[in-house]
């Protein structure tokens, strides 16, 4: 007869999940033999850790569009998956966690690896529910898929051995307090208000000067915010979740925005009359005019998210795609294009300025942010490129030019170190015939990226073959954003003692597991290397040995950040060597030419 545990991995295969991200336990013991039954429908993906199983989980998510689940043990397997689950809420993807329990029998008497799961779940769960007995099963399950998916959040279903090890009950006894439920949803129309909807045309046909910030909310909207942009003669500043919602090659598309943007953003918001927010959260107020400086236009289909980053005139609750279309009638085409024409011009010196720092490298080291500007021509059409957090990040973000039909994704609101290389390996599980590269500092790859490594090796059969699958790793030995964090924003120095990384071999590990390893610390062998990359049809472990002490510098300085850097550099031990870099750097945006290379 089949067991619970049987039932639960058929009904997971009912909605659509085919793969599991998961680690071993004997709390889960009856779900591994179901796995074993099913024979790789739903598949069991061994990842090297529970936390980076939930990180592939929320991957999936995030490309496909669809439920991404885990699978960890009771007690220690069951805390791994929160940090991972948690990018996942914060970053509002939908993933179902079945996490196992010690036998209903013993709980409440402080059992070996007992753990109230439920309270633990609870904060990061939208839906968190212990299976107490088989028949609970099937609405437990189909409760968990309908509430990610509508609630685009993290769903927890608690799964005791006990349970999991019964007879299956698929269908409960026509009784009081039965439950029947179905497999099935399907997304919803949100529209808007039409008295706020008429509104937001008002703000935005009277503006002259209008700025549009565009999230992870606008997507499946691109045509809609390309001819919104067109009518308001507005550019478009992207959010880092909403990189791949519109090109780059738009020549009104001014980049990414914030700390890690581009001064053609930064130009654009403080120079606009009208901010017209769509599908974000971004949540950095210096970034965004002042308080009270211009009108605002916000659309986001979650009302709790509506006017909490600026103060808004309009407070459009809807979906951004029937939202555009239904504002667009509404829009006057702007016939003075001469806002459109500065933000243009801007964005072509923004580009003159990102080329002529990446082609400044110093002391024979290479400028970090080479290794991404080389790239960015070379990307095949179809890529999937993810990131990880730290000083690449700048990096991968302003130097990246996605064209159409490219993906791109990081952890945008937790903003953790780790998910790069487990987001890749979800990626190319679900696309095995698209190209994937992975961003990734050498302080997230030793911290659980090189472990992963392992994975790609076991699922070579499923990973290798196709299109290139590049791990990209930055080696400057040292966690770079803290120290460039702790100089601005402390005003101290760099703490070795905390900051500095060994050397580690990166490419000489790839290719200790059977995978290809690529190394280059010359400036002029970075479009080679990555051709060679490229081309190979192994997995790739292409490390680049970069100079630490390229600043990310920010479009602008405030006065605290100035004054707290040049206090921190009066006793750096790198403070020379920055010095150097960072007036270089900062030349290039005003100078029409520098002379060579600094070498």
């Amino acid at each position: 007869m089949p067991l619970v545990a049987d039932f639960v991995l058929e009904r997971l295969r009912e909605w659509g999940a085919h793969r599991v991200y998961g680690y071993p336990g004997d709390g889960i013991n009856g779900l591994l033999g179901a796995f074993d039954r099913a024979q790789g429908d739903p598949a069991l993906i061994q990842a090297r850790h529970e936390e980076m199983a939930a990180f592939m989980a929320c991957g999936h998510a995030k490309f496909t569009g669809q439920v991404g689940c885990c699978v960890a043990t009771s007690g220690p397997g069951a805390v791994h998956l929160l940090n991972g689950l948690y990018d996942a809420k914060l970053d509002h993807q939908p993933v179902v966690a079945l996490v196992g329990q010690q036998k209903t029998l013993c709980l409440g008497s402080h059992y070996q690896q007992e753990i109230a799961l439920e309270s633990l779940f609870s904060d990061v769960s939208e839906f968190c529910q212990m299976i107490y007995q088989p028949a609970q099963a099937r609405h437990v399950i189909d409760r968990a898929f309908k509430t990610a998916l509508t609630m685009r959040g993290v769903a927890t279903i608690i799964l005791p051995e006990d349970v999991a090890e019964s007879e299956a009950v698929p269908s409960p006894p026509k009784s009081h307090g039965a439950v029947y439920s179905s497999v099935g949803w399907s997304r919803p129309r949100v529209l808007p208000a039409e008295d706020e909807l008429r509104q937001a045309a008002e703000i935005l046909n009277s503006g002259d000067k209008v700025a549009m910030l565009i999230g992870q909310g606008a997507a499946h909207a691109e045509e809609e915010v390309v001819q919104t942009a067109e009518l308001l003669g507005a550019g478009v500043a992207k959010a880092l979740l909403g990189r791949e919602v519109v090109p780059d090659d738009l020549p009104f598309v001014t980049g990414p925005i914030g700390l890690l943007g581009s001064k053609a953003s930064d130009d654009m918001i403080r120079g606009c009359d009208t901010l017209f927010m769509v599908g974000s959260s971004f949540p950095y107020a210096e970034w965004l005019p002042d308080e009270g400086s211009v009108r605002g236009v916000e659309i986001n289909i979650d009302g709790r998210m509506i006017g909490i980053r600026y103060p808004m005139d309009a407070h459009v609750v809807g979906d951004t795609r029937e939202t555009l279309r239904q504002l667009i009638p509404l829009l006057h085409r702007k016939t003075e294009r001469g806002w459109r024409e500065h933000i243009e011009s801007s964005v072509r010196e923004w580009d003159d300025v990102l080329d002529k720092r990446a082609s400044q490298h110093f002391d024979g080291k290479i400028n970090p942010q080479s290794v991404a500007h080389v790239l960015s021509p070379k990307l095949p059409d179809d890529v999937l490129v993810t990131a990880d957090s730290g000083s690449g990040t700048n990096w991968w973000a302003r130097h990246l030019k996605l064209r159409r039909g490219m993906r791109a994704s990081l952890s945008g609101t937790l903003a953790t170190m780790g998910p790069g290389v487990p987001y890749a390996i979800a990626a190319r599980f679900a696309y095995p015939d698209r190209p994937v590269i992975a961003f990734l500092g050498d302080g997230a790859f030793q911290m659980n990226g090189m472990n992963e490594m392992i994975t790609v090796k076991r699922y070579g059969e499923h990973l290798s073959g196709g299109p290139p699958f590049v791990f990209c790793v930055f080696n400057n030995q040292d966690l770079n954003q803290v120290t460039w964090e702790q100089r601005a924003m402390a005003g101290d120095p760099k703490f070795p003692g905390s900051q500095s990384l060994p050397d580690v071999p990166y490419a000489r590990y790839a290719e200790l597991l059977g995978l290809k390893g690529v190394y280059c610390d010359d400036p002029e062998q970075v479009g080679a290397a990555w051709d060679t990359a490229l081309a190979s049809q192994q997995p790739v472990v292409l490390e680049f040995k970069t100079d630490a002490e390229i600043a990310p510098i920010p479009p602008h300085i405030t006065m605290e950040q100035g004054k707290k850097a040049a206090q921190a550099m009066v006793n750096d031990p790198e403070n020379l060597g920055i010095a150097k870099r960072g007036v270089r750097q900062k030349l290039s945006e005003y100078a029409e030419q520098l002379p060579g290379r600094g070498r």
